[in-house]
């Protein structure tokens, strides 16, 4: 009997891509992956454990399951992921719905905890999360047109409000032949861009080689026929260096838009966070790269409420971002973590005054958003189309300057589109943060 299973993927691009790695193991195992959320078998979540925000989705996402168990709906339910690895041992006590666990060091598993469940045992699996990147095939669930490539597992940085070096490991980076041939493969499945994900792409190839190898990667995958944009998450300021900026510059096929998260600009804050660098060393990066790489768009977040963080350095944080107008940001109330440094720190804002601050950030965004959206107005762009939004009547897509999940997408009209390919969209207006255009 092929048993029917679900799977639901929380949190960000990286956990999305063992979420796609555990359906190519359960499917070349025999198991019927189910397209709906209904009639299960089985289903997996694969959380997310970084901050509350994400607990709590996965704690409501695991309690909803839960009740179709109960009502007869659902046989069994499999947690993988962070969550599981974090607090493995109160789940077991507190979640007794939930059939198995699988540690972040252990997706590649998921078929053996599988097999268990569905047999009548309890599965709990926690592999070593600093052992070798698991090489799996994937089902891509992303796209048209585009998906994730991962390059590096785990991370080194350390900082202090940060819980991902315990849960994913110390950095390791993948095998450049590894990443070529998955790209290959993408591309020739019809995919037209690469995603390129990991906790911090900049150190890629430190760990094997002594030095950062993301140039010589990036000109490689450039040189893959059928990928024709290359986006870049995410960018740890301090390991940008000028080999990396010139291919960044120079490649035609690496879209002008950087992911590059700074958390703060007041040195005080940063120095509390663990990061490396200084305010001005942020402002003068942020200022070559609009230099070197003409049209550059940035990406950006920003944590609000840290200990420490008092009106000044609140103050000069709004100053930063309304004179340096990076284009798109993701603003963070600040979560104290428990096991973390920044946790014990003192001086830390209410979480209301956190929410508050963050609210204000939002505000200065929008504006920058908003005042980047009407300067494309009249302008022809190149655009990804992702589908067709029959409500609206109008195909939908994205443009170098979005990045799937976290930024706006373009409306346009036009005939005879297929999702997946790219249009030339000129650009009549705005809605609610978003483009509208007519394709050429």
């Amino acid at each position: 009997m092929a048993y029917r299973v679900g799977m639901v993927s929380l949190g960000c691009a990286k956990n999305q891509v063992n979420s796609e790695q555990m359906l190519w193991l359960l499917k070349a195992a025999g198991y019927e992956i189910a397209t709906e959320i209904a009639n299960l078998d089985a289903v997996i979540i694969n959380t997310c454990g970084f901050i509350e925000r994400a607990k709590s989705e996965a704690i409501e996402n695991i309690l909803e399951f839960a009740s179709l168990k109960e009502e007869g709906r659902l046989k069994k339910i499999i947690v993988t992921g962070c969550l599981p690895q974090r607090y493995g041992e109160e789940m077991r006590q507190e979640l007794p719905e939930v059939d198995g666990l699988v540690g972040c060091g252990s997706f590649d598993e998921i078929v053996k905890a599988l097999d268990r469940v569905m047999e009548g045992e309890k599965a709990c699996l926690f592999g070593d999360v600093n052992g070798a990147v698991s090489e799996v095939d994937r089902i891509i669930s992303t796209g048209p047109g585009w998906a994730y490539i991962k390059i590096a597992e785990g991370c080194d940085n350390r900082c202090s409000y940060c819980v991902i070096p315990s849960l994913r490991g110390s950095y390791r980076s993948r095998p450049m032949e590894n990443i070529i041939r998955e790209a290959k493969k993408l591309a020739a499945s019809g995919l037209k861009e690469l995603i390129i994900v990991a906790q911090d792409i900049t150190r890629y190839g430190f760990d094997f080689s002594g030095k950062r190898l993301l140039a010589e990667l990036i000109k490689k995958l450039s040189e893959i026929e059928g990928i024709e944009w290359i986006r870049l998450h995410y960018l740890y300021p301090d390991e940008i260096d000028d080999e990396l900026i010139r291919e960044i510059a120079e490649n035609k096929k690496v879209v002008k838009y950087l992911d590059i998260p700074i958390q703060h600009i007041n040195d005080k804050i940063l120095k509390s966070m663990n990061r490396r660098g200084t305010g001005d060393e942020i402002r003068r990066l942020l200022k070559r790269l609009r230099e070197e790489i003409p049209g550059l768009v940035l990406r950006t977040s920003i944590i609000t409420g840290l200990p420490g963080e008092g009106e000044a350095e609140f103050e000069e944080l709004c100053e930063f971002l309304l004179d340096a107008k990076i284009e798109r940001a993701g603003v963070f109330p600040y979560s104290p973590e428990e096991g973390t440094a920044a946790e014990r720190m003192p001086g830390r804002p209410s979480r209301e005054e956190a929410e508050r601050r963050a609210e204000l950030i939002m505000d200065i965004q929008c504006r920058i958003m908003d005042q980047y959206n009407e300067s494309l107005f009249g302008k022809t762009i190149k655009v990804l189309c992702e589908g067709y939004d029959r409500f609206a009547e109008c195909y939908y897509g994205r443009s170098e300057a979005d990045s799937p999940e976290v930024d706006g997408k373009v409306f346009f009209t036009g005939k005879n589109i297929r999702p997946g390919e790219f249009s030339n969209v000129k650009i009549t207006g705005t809605l609610d943060g978003d483009l509208l255009g007519e394709a050429l």
